[in-house]
């Protein structure tokens, strides 16, 4: 009997978003898949933006649209991509991030530290293509070779992976959308229009050139007006500290920074290693895991730990500086003397209280994963190397900025 179920998702980005194949139903069906609606893809950015709480769920959902979409307009221009290979370019970018954990980026290396969360997705991908399940057993072999890159047909990979993917097109808009940041509004519509494919590479026709440099921008001005504003930073440190200072108890046998079975395993007795995870308590983990945590720590008997809790639920985080050129030997020991006036603890202890770091980003990479044009003459350029484009190497090198993050006292009133 044939398959004929159909079900239309309403997106507040894209529109409505259709769902008519087996496997992608089996797919969001899975537990592991359903995670991903509990964990937020911005982080802690609601703390500054307060609309920004959408969950991983929601992007991924939106870059399979669009990944439909960029297919459809590749076949429309006599690009050969069979049934199988659409059905698995659209389950792998399904799949992209099913790795996050909690928080995505701002703990990422820090519960499973050395781990990114691109070998934790292709390690569920496999974990989900050994599926007893009738609908998914085997179904993902495809899929697995096209994230990988280990397919012939590279341009499906860079669809979900380059520097211009359906990935990069669903976060911006989304965030912008979600933020109230307009900044990062772009043209996703026309950019997939514009894609096509020369010697099996993802390229986009010349008159899309204006299109890809507003992408371009949109991302480096989301990049330091949101994902690195100043107070994100502090909270998402603040998130990362804790984290790190229960990892710290536990390993001191502190009985009382135990939580639930599933966070106690990341705290103290994952390996480390990839090959050794327990994959089952991985996908039970998730966003309300850390937050019930923090709630319980913020009565521990640890007076970092406890701080720290209260200040983050209370949005009384650190004090971020932040400038373009490093952070001088004077302007460091003035930091640290107002923290330990603050708070006289010893040096260990203050590490969690003031601290410095840097942020970069890279507007564009020349490297093997350059946007490519098609030309009206048919020969391919780089953008960068295009007369009158606004992409140039002085924009291609990376922006970087220094900042201190610290915690002060507060006023008397705003004490617990």
């Amino acid at each position: 009997m044939a398959f004929t179920h159909r079900k239309i998702i309403n997106d507040p980005v894209h529109g409505f978003i259709t769902i008519n194949d087996p496997l992608i139903f089996a797919l969001i069906a899975h537990p592991y898949y359903q995670r991903l609606r509990r964990i937020q893809q911005m982080a802690l950015a609601q703390l500054v933006y307060p609309g920004a709480v959408h969950t991983r769920m929601h992007h991924s959902l939106g870059a399979y649209h669009l990944m439909c979409n960029a297919i459809a307009e590749l076949r429309d221009k006599g690009i050969e991509i069979t049934n199988e290979e659409a059905q698995a370019a659209k389950a792998a970018i399904l799949l992209h991030d099913i790795g996050h954990g909690p928080f995505s980026h701002a703990l990422e290396n820090v519960l499973l530290k050395g781990v990114s969360h691109e070998d934790l997705s292709l390690l569920i991908m496999q974990k989900l293509n050994e599926a007893p399940q009738e609908n998914l057993k085997g179904k993902l072999e495809l899929a697995i070779q096209i994230f990988t890159n280990k397919y012939p047909k590279t341009f499906l990979h860079q669809l979900i992976s380059g520097q211009l993917d359906v990935d990069r097109l669903d976060y911006l808009s989304r965030d912008s959308f979600f933020t109230g940041v307009s900044e990062g509004v772009v043209g996703y519509e026309r950019i997939l229009k514009m894609l096509t494919v020369h010697n099996n590479e993802l390229v986009v026709e010349e008159k899309g050139i204006n299109s890809v440099e507003k992408f371009l921008l949109s991302r480096r001005l989301m990049y330091w007006q949101v994902y690195q504003h100043k107070t994100v930073v502090a909270s998402e440190n603040m998130l990362v500290k804790i984290v790190e200072r229960a990892q710290y108890l536990y390993q001191q046998n502190d009985e009382a920074v135990k939580s639930s079975e599933v966070l106690n395993y990341f705290l103290g007795e994952f390996t480390g290693k990839l090959s050794e995870i327990n994959l089952s308590f991985y996908c039970q983990l998730d966003d309300t895991d850390i937050l019930y945590a923090i709630k319980q720590w913020q009565h521990h008997s640890d007076p970092v730990l406890s701080l720290l809790c209260q200040r983050l639920l209370n949005r009384n985080g650190y004090k971020c500086s932040m400038q373009s050129n490093p952070i001088t030997a004077e302007q460091w020991d003035t930091a640290y003397a107002q923290t330990k006036a603050a708070f006289p603890l010893n040096d260990k202890d203050l590490s969690f209280l003031c601290f410095k770091g840097t942020a970069s980003n890279t507007l564009y990479k020349n490297d093997a994963e350059t946007i490519k044009i098609l030309l009206k003459s048919g020969k391919i350029s780089s953008i960068s190397q295009i007369p009158d484009t606004i992409i140039n190497e002085s924009l291609s090198a990376p922006v970087k900025k220094f900042y201190i993050c610290l915690l002060k006292a507060l006023p008397p009133s705003l004490n617990n």
